[in-house]
């Protein structure tokens, strides 16, 4: 497995690396992050995701010599906090892309410290980051208007308010994925339809509260969809299949629609989807 040393090597040598991915590279330490920063200052995309052993030292050292990074990946690095975030940040100011898939300790204030210092960020990755609420969320909305990709699966305490705020602030929005979010009701889905009218994929998977009025809406003002997941949202009926096969994404867009565990759902809703030329499954 690769270690410190080699990767202090290859930062020596390599000063105009701007791709590295180090991905489950375990054995490294924030002694691999000091070496990037001090030798490779145009790196652009960094991956460590679970690189374990790294802390909030590794974030200091990238956000002190590595200003041009657009894209950091630190799911699983479960050392990492919002002081790490907001040094990256600020010393990273163009960033586009934050992927903090599991980091537990990656809540409000980490996102405070995004939408303060990166009001370029498009695609953010915070799913399971259970400590993640409305404020944060919300904040990184009016901040970051170019968002175009949002993953809040698993973060349990977000409400409408967020998707409120995206719907006010986020035009760009063409993904979102909010599986197992269940305080999410119509309300929140009613706004998003109105106003992201490019929305392309969406997970709502156990989003169980919402019913057939979320689908009427995405339905009518959506006409870009290509993915939907309604699996285990228990109150959605084949009438909501019925508006959404009759809609503008149904023969021009609409390639996954994913209906497991919908006890509503008969077969009848087959029926609606036969205008759908270009479903796959």
């Amino acid at each position: 497995a690769v270690g410190d040393s080699a990767l202090s090597t290859f930062a020596q040598n390599c000063a105009n690396i701007e791709r590295l991915n180090l991905q489950s590279c375990k054995k490294l330490s924030d002694r691999t992050c000091q070496s990037l920063s001090r030798h490779c200052p145009k790196l652009q995309v960094l991956d460590i995701s679970s690189c374990s052993n790294l802390t909030d030292n590794s974030l200091r050292a990238i956000g002190h010599g590595c200003p041009m990074l657009i894209s950091l990946n630190i799911s699983w690095c479960e050392m990492m906090t919002a002081a790490g975030v907001g040094a990256v940040a600020e010393g990273c100011r163009t960033l586009k892309t934050f992927i903090s898939k599991g980091c537990l300790h990656v809540g409000d204030e980490a996102l405070f410290n995004l939408d303060r210092f990166c009001p370029e960020l498009e695609m953010v990755n915070f799913q399971g980051c259970r400590n993640i609420q409305d404020e944060g969320l919300m904040e990184l909305a009016e901040s970051c208007p170019g968002l175009c990709y949002i993953c809040i699966s698993n973060c349990g305490h977000v409400t409408d308010q967020t998707l409120v705020s995206l719907a006010n602030n986020c035009q760009e929005l063409v993904t979102l994925e909010c599986a197992s979010v269940s305080q999410l009701t119509d309300a929140g889905f009613q706004a998003l339809a109105r106003s992201c009218h490019r929305l392309e994929r969406m997970d709502l998977e156990e989003c169980v509260l919402i019913t057939d009025t979320s689908i009427y809406l995405l339905a009518a003002h959506c006409p870009c969809l290509e993915s939907l997941s309604l699996s285990h949202c228990e109150l959605i009926t084949d009438e909501a299949i019925r508006h959404l096969g009759m809609s503008p994404c149904a023969s021009e867009s609409l390639t996954v629609l994913e209906l497991d565990n919908c006890p509503l759902i008969t077969d009848q809703s087959l029926d609606h989807l036969v205008g759908c030329h270009n479903l796959q499954r």
